[in-house]
């Protein structure tokens, strides 16, 4: 096998290195290894920085999404990724996330479930605790704010059906949609989160504000109450 000596980007024939293939074919020519690859800059003494960048895809099963689910400690456990490395790694994936998100509050009305998923998925899709959200809409479905309102552990978190509420009366909502994830990735509501569905949607309505939908996302799929009519 041949040997590298710390080999950089730098070290690399002209043509191969993704820098100068980036500004010469443009950004979407390079595969994620080579981008990953001018991130961390260079590989170890035994492989190239896209060798190494390789490894640090199969560790996710070559998919980005199952990357960001990665922290520092996972990452540093492969041979060739120190701390500095890995975070380099998860701020570009982070900073994905972000534009992502940004995008789609640029979208300011909602009119479908998918609409809600596309939203939150990249905000809490990928956590591996459970958070609850709602979304308060204006009377044409317009979005008025996304607010955070518990974060738990793996299997639950806490709800407090006054804060909830108190929100949607102070931003002066119309209606209410109710978001959470589900870190094992199935997406079918338990019996808690049929109840405090139920509960919601009731003291809603005594405030003449609706809760219409709750959407539970589970990875990269989600459930409707609205969809499945249990609503």
């Amino acid at each position: 096998m041949e040997k590298y000596s710390n080999l950089t980007i730098k070290d690399w024939a002209v043509e191969d290195r993704p820098r100068e293939k980036l500004v010469k074919k443009g950004v979407q020519s390079l595969s994620d290894a080579e981008i990953i690859a001018l991130l961390i800059g260079s590989g170890t003494r035994n492989e190239s920085a896209v060798e190494l960048s390789k490894k640090v895809l199969k560790s996710a099963n070559n998919n980005l999404n199952e990357l960001g689910k990665l922290n520092i400690r996972d990452l540093t456990k492969m041979k060739g990724i120190g701390e500095a490395k890995a975070i380099t790694i998860l701020a570009a994936l982070e900073l994905g996330r972000r534009r992502k998100i940004s995008e789609i509050i640029v979208k300011k009305k909602i009119t479908q479930s998918k609409d809600v998923f596309e939203l939150f998925q990249p905000t809490i899709g990928d956590l591996p605790h459970e958070e609850f959200w709602i979304l308060l809409l204006n009377r044409s479905n317009r979005i008025i704010e996304k607010i955070k309102i518990s974060q738990g552990g793996v299997s639950g978190t806490v709800i407090d059906i006054k804060i909830i509420l108190k929100h949607a009366i102070e931003k002066l909502a119309s209606s209410i949609i109710l978001c959470h994830n589900h870190p094992s990735g199935n997406k079918t509501p338990s019996s808690a989160d049929d109840a405090i569905t139920n509960k919601l949607k009731n003291g809603a309505e005594l405030l003449d504000i609706q809760v219409i939908d709750h959407i539970i996302v589970a990875d990269v799929e989600y459930f409707s109450y609205a969809d499945e009519g249990k609503l």
